[in-house]
């Protein structure tokens, strides 16, 4: 996949986050950065940072359980798994959203 390629795919994948934000049953406070950036803040001052690595062509997420990186599922499909776990980004997004918010939350 090339570069034009990869951001065209993860911008819409960082669409996909965004707008599973907005429409989340519990107020989580984001913003959306410059670069392909969405940066999330908590009450207790904690955040979760998510961007696209072009490099790499990987969507990265930090958060106070650890660092995570996604590729984009090469069969096809519009899912992004965890190259460590092969958990799907916004299953593994929802678990540190719901750690650090202090509730369940399903995006």
């Amino acid at each position: 996949m090339d570069e034009r390629e990869f951001n065209a795919h993860a911008d819409a994948m960082l669409e996909r986050i965004e707008q599973a934000l907005e429409n989340c049953t519990v107020e989580i406070d984001f913003e959306i950065r410059p670069g392909g950036v969405i940066e999330l803040e908590f009450d207790n001052g904690s955040k979760i940072i998510i961007n696209r690595h072009t490099a790499a062509r990987e969507i990265w997420v930090a958060a106070k359980s650890g660092g995570y990186h996604f590729k984009r599922d090469e069969a096809g499909q519009q899912r992004w798994l965890g190259t460590r776990d092969g958990v799907e980004l916004l299953a593994a997004l929802s678990r540190c959203i719901s750690e650090q918010a202090g509730v369940t939350v399903s995006l």
